[in-house]
């Protein structure tokens, strides 16, 4: 079973909601998760309704409730069954960098000498990989670490990380470094951390939106990370739509006699004939028209959805939330993630 998730997806599609929907599904029967954001933009603070995440691990929920409880022990992580932890970490490379100066090289405050002096951007100018290695290896290190009984002291990692276009040099950088240093810490940092994301105990899941640019962009991203050894997880179709039309009555709107149809079930329903000018005449072409609309979408989807299941990869989908996401359906999802099988 994978323990450290790395969440990605073209801009637009949900990947934090997800991120954060799945370190909750995650956090069940006690279990403990670190949910990680390294591109600086606070959208898990925000998800959760507190304030902006620091450089530290912090605990920011519990996770859902079992099957039966109320929507507000849902929030709070009641229920019978016993909760688990959410933690969050917001990852500076600033500090991540000082960190490994002080863990390599026992810097202690000439570290703090060299921020003032301006060092840690020209570190990272120098060599541009340096980045994305503090990054990646910061949520490595957290999957890797055990507390005084050798236990992991996160059963799971879960990092909201860059785009789908960006995700496989994001990861597969520390290959790079690795190549430019030969010998030393930063070659052996650069080479633990890859054994961790080359390794089962690592899935990469790709979020998309039943659309074109979306599922093409998920298919490039399958394809590069498969090309870069990378182990990929599942796809997780976000913001679904119920077809409010069934095969049938998409049938009846491609047939000639769709409007006489409409207008006798507008009839039937007490808005009167059709006769020109009346109500139901009135209501008939606008209603055929969004219908023909929803039609359109209907299949355009089920043709973006046969493209994703082609790809071979365990798919997962998440309803669009009318009201949007707040706590409550955050949790809401996390639970539909479950209900799912595992991820």
């Amino acid at each position: 079973m994978s323990r450290l998730h790395v969440v990605s997806g073209k801009g637009g599609t949900g990947k934090t909601t997800v991120a954060a929907a799945l370190a909750l599904a995650l956090a069940t029967e006690g279990r403990r998760t670190l949910l990680v954001e390294v591109e600086g933009r606070q959208g898990i603070a925000q998800l959760f309704e507190t304030e902006a995440l620091p450089y530290e691990e912090r605990k920011i929920a519990v996770g859902p409730a079992s099957e039966g409880a109320s929507r507000s022990d849902s929030v709070r992580g009641g229920g019978g069954r016993r909760a688990g932890e959410v933690h969050a970490l917001a990852i500076d490379a600033e500090r991540a960098l000082l960190d490994y100066l002080q863990m390599f090289y026992k810097l202690g405050s000439a570290g703090r000498a060299l921020k003032k002096l301006g060092a840690i951007d020209f570190a990272t100018t120098i060599a541009p990989g340096l980045r994305d290695v503090l990054l990646t290896g910061k949520a490595c290190e957290a999957v890797r670490r055990k507390d005084k009984q050798g236990r992991f002291v996160y059963d799971a990692v879960v990092m909201d990380a860059p785009p789908t276009g960006r995700i496989t040099r994001f990861l597969n950088v520390n290959d790079e470094v690795a190549g430019l240093a030969k010998i030393g810490p930063i070659h052996n940092q650069a080479q633990a951390v890859m054994r961790v994301l080359k390794s089962p105990e690592t899935a990469v899941h790709l979020v998309t939106l039943l659309e074109e640019m979306p599922v093409q962009e998920t298919a490039d991203g399958v394809a590069e990370l498969r090309a870069a050894g990378l182990p990929v997880g599942g796809i997780v179709i976000n913001m679904t739509r119920p077809a409010l039309l069934d095969n049938g009555d998409l049938d009846l709107l491609a047939a000639r006699g769709a409007r006489a149809g409409v207008a006798k079930a507008l009839s039937q329903a007490g808005l009167g004939g059709a006769r020109r000018g009346g109500l139901a005449d009135r209501l008939i072409d606008p209603l055929l028209e969004q219908a023909r609309e929803h039609a359109e979408r209907v299949e355009l989807e089920r043709a973006e959805y046969a493209e994703l299941t082609a790809i071979g990869l365990p798919t997962y989908e998440l309803e669009l939330l009318p009201e949007g996401v707040d706590l409550a359906g955050l949790y809401q999802l996390a639970r539909d993630l479950r209900k799912q099988g595992p991820i």
